[in-house]
């Protein structure tokens, strides 16, 4: 079914969410939204890449807005085609991300002069591994439809604002010993016992919190896997602890590697991935006014959102859309159609006030 854009942005949530796209399965749902953009948003330039689609105004205003979203969704979990229940929409990905994309598609076809330039970029692959997010794709290939004075990415915020990202960083944590037969232990050295100490300094841990531009970040470091052993009779000769450390943006990548090098002195440890996060950004101009069309104080963002990428490009971002976090990825996702509402009224008035 061709998508309506002018449509109320409830119901065009309910025909992006009924065109199923799990990661690397978007093309249906790209071309149907570019179908619609050729058609109904004629004041738009439109440009593939993949399964991704960009447009945008080019009408030479002072400043330009990026309004970004991704077009994936997580496997379905027998939650499609969506259903309407009272003010609940219900379905997969009604609040990650398409009432986000539905209140972008919609404001951008009917906003034909707004007083800034507006770019669209909804993009592929951002539920899964960062090296198949479409962003980076189009970074490489396509790296000026990003430049811009302020990105708004409509992840979940239930409507409030939600400023910049924490970084994130994953590390193993390896204990050494020597094998033995368990029957025998003294022989041994237990690398399992070994982590006892690695474990207290977790528990001991004090994160801190941390307020930029009136946002406070919290850090967390935890332990989220840990193995070890050889057999029920054996000594075990090595464990392996894996933690995650979400970092507030003051800090850099670098330097987190570095706190978690300190917390972990005297252990073999080996970074598996980060990113840095996103500084609020909320003295720039453009996100000012994005803020005071919305109404509401802005809150940190807990959590690694597509914004890292924009602020890295010196692009102050913000997160703000109509799901709620809480629901994304689950069985039972749904959204409260007033947010769709209220958000896509919000950004209707930036854009033209």
């Amino acid at each position: 079914m061709p998508l309506d854009l002018t449509a109320d942005p409830i119901d065009l949530t309910a025909a992006l969410v009924d065109v199923p796209s799990v990661s690397g399965d978007e093309a249906r749902l790209a071309e149907a939204v570019a179908a619609a953009l050729a058609e109904q948003a004629p004041h738009l330039r439109l440009l593939r890449s993949g399964n991704a689609v960009l447009a945008r105004t080019e009408l030479g205003r002072p400043r330009r807005v990026l309004l970004a979203g991704h077009l994936d969704t997580v496997p379905v979990a027998d939650n499609l085609p969506s259903r309407r229940e009272g003010e609940v929409l219900y379905g997969c990905g009604t609040s990650d991300m398409k009432a986000g994309d539905a209140v972008i598609l919609h404001v951008a076809a009917t906003v034909a002069e707004p007083v800034h330039d507006v770019t669209v970029v909804l993009y592929d692959c951002e539920e899964v591994e960062a090296v198949r997010n479409g962003l980076g794709r189009i970074e490489r290939e396509h790296a000026d439809w990003l430049a811009a004075d302020l990105a708004l990415l409509g992840e979940p915020t239930d409507g409030a604002v939600e400023a910049g990202c924490q970084g994130t960083l994953r590390a193993t944590v390896r204990t050494r010993g020597h094998r033995a037969h368990s029957a025998r232990s003294w022989l041994g050295e237990n690398a399992i016992h070994a982590a006892g100490e690695l474990l207290a300094r977790l528990r001991a841990y004090r994160a801190r919190g941390v307020e930029i531009d009136g946002c406070t970040y919290r850090e967390g470091l935890q332990a989220v896997r840990i193995g070890g052993g050889v057999a029920g009779n054996v000594v075990p000769d090595e464990c392996e602890v894996a933690v995650n450390f979400r970092f507030a943006p003051d800090r850099t990548l670098q330097a987190a590697q570095q706190h978690v090098r300190e917390v972990f002195d005297g252990f073999a440890l080996e970074f598996t991935d980060g990113a840095p996060g996103a500084l609020p950004g909320l003295d720039a101009p453009a996100a000012a006014e994005f803020v005071a069309a919305g109404g509401t104080t802005p809150v940190a963002k807990y959590g690694w959102t597509d914004v890292s990428r924009f602020a890295a490009r010196g692009v102050p971002a913000l997160n703000y859309g109509p799901g709620d976090p809480n629901l994304a990825h689950t069985r039972e996702e749904h959204v409260c159609v007033e947010r769709i509402t209220e958000c896509a009224a919000v950004l209707r008035r930036y854009l033209t006030r």
